[in-house]
């Protein structure tokens, strides 16, 4: 046998198991069968199946319909195509560049009509971007100085013994939801040592025990409607608010780090909360 043609035929081999296994994994998280793919995806059963055990080369186009198919997140298609053999397709543009000059203005005219209650926008590990000036308020009165920096890790701001868990009297509920979510969101999340790091801090803050069951390892799911509403208690001496939060995504951009980003909006859940809100959030 050629030697090269054998060691071209073991690569492909190779390459064909990744992207196999990648598909594998988010076809089982969409619940969905190599027939119920192959139908929405216009292939074969026999093509999806020879894929996904590496028998066939997909091409990238073939890749592309598939993601499509599975709605799998931009940054998870590129890690797609780069184990299938391909380059990748989406860009990751960083929010401070110049060509999204006009995207922050958009997020800040969010921000500033989100007023006077708070509002933030995050980047996928949950890092403070921009956030209006209530926010700021909010953050003093909740999370000791040492926390507060620019860019602060929300997620850290609230699980760090010093952080604003100390005055959430529903915290079990608010710790396993944050986690639950960032379990999803960052566990699948190879490319990026940051949020393996970030998950492991959360984790020892309230014990590897309590960390959702089943979510560690899962590929990551869009926000469902579970997810973007938390009801959250506060009491701070003799100040009470009860709040919810809620995040807004952007519609359906070609950018990685847009398809990331996301707004967390703060509402007082009720009269009371909505006076004493004006103690701590005045801008």
């Amino acid at each position: 046998m050629n030697p090269m043609r054998a060691s071209t035929a073991t690569e492909g081999r190779q390459l064909g198991s990744a992207v196999g296994q990648l598909l594998r994994d988010w076809r089982a998280a969409r619940g969905m069968s190599q027939l119920d793919l192959a139908m929405q995806a216009g292939f074969s059963a026999r093509h999806v199946s020879f894929i996904e055990t590496g028998r066939t080369q997909p091409s990238r186009q073939a890749l592309v319909v598939l993601a499509e198919t599975l709605d799998v997140p931009l940054r998870e298609r590129n890690r797609l195509l780069e184990a299938g053999g391909y380059a990748h397709i989406y860009r990751q543009t960083p929010l401070a560049a110049n060509e999204m000059g006009h995207i922050r203005g958009v997020l800040q005219f969010i921000l500033d009509r989100h007023k006077p209650y708070a509002a933030v926008v995050l980047d996928r590990d949950s890092n403070c971007l921009m956030g209006n000036g209530p926010s700021d308020h909010m953050i003093a009165a909740l999370v000791d100085s040492s926390l507060v920096s620019e860019h602060a890790n929300l997620l850290r701001m609230v699980f760090h013994p010093l952080g604003a868990r100390r005055f959430i009297v529903n915290w079990e509920e608010v710790a396993h939801h944050l986690l639950a979510r960032a379990e999803r969101e960052l566990g699948s999340a190879k490319d990026d040592d940051a949020a393996g790091t970030l998950l492991r801090e959360l984790r020892k803050y309230i014990g590897e025990s309590a960390a959702p069951a089943g979510a560690r390892h899962r590929p990551a799911m869009p926000l469902s409607a579970g997810d973007v509403l938390l009801p959250i208690h506060i009491r701070v001496d003799r100040l009470e608010l009860r709040m919810f939060s809620t995040i807004m995504t952007l519609g359906t951009p070609n950018d990685v780090t847009l398809q990331e980003l996301r707004i967390e909006t703060f509402f007082p859940a009720d009269d009371a909360s909505e006076r004493a809100w004006k103690n701590v959030a005045v801008d």
